[in-house]
């Protein structure tokens, strides 16, 4: 898929990189597809891409690099609701936002992805 961005330009997108989610995401609930990239293959970051506004992308990590113990805590129904039958299917991103000079990841809103 070709996907016009106000960031890069247009890019080529597999198809099989489609994310959903349902409900949105916080503050941006009518935007429901995204897709995530590397810039470069060597970054512990990801853009987060919305499919449908080329102005919407989010700089994305695992926030395991940062903070081994951080667990994200989910409940049965959770899980269902995305499909999940094990935790082991589930990639954990946080957005990451900045600050002056100062990079910070939303450790209280992670993103579950059904990989």
């Amino acid at each position: 898929m070709l996907l016009d961005t106000t960031r890069f330009g247009t890019i080529e997108i597999e198809d099989d990189r489609l994310i959903t989610f349902p409900n949105g995401l916080l503050g941006f609930s009518s935007y429901k597809q995204f897709v995530m990239f590397e810039q470069n293959d060597e970054s512990y970051f990801w853009w987060l891409q919305s499919v449908e506004a080329p102005d919407l992308a989010f700089v994305v990590t695992d926030p395991s690099m940062f903070v081994p113990t951080y667990r994200v805590p989910m409940k049965q129904d959770q899980m269902q609701e995305l499909g999940l039958e094990s935790f082991d299917n589930a990639q954990v991103l946080v957005i990451v936002n900045k600050h002056d000079n100062t990079l910070t990841g939303n450790l209280q809103g992670p993103l579950i992805v059904n990989v």
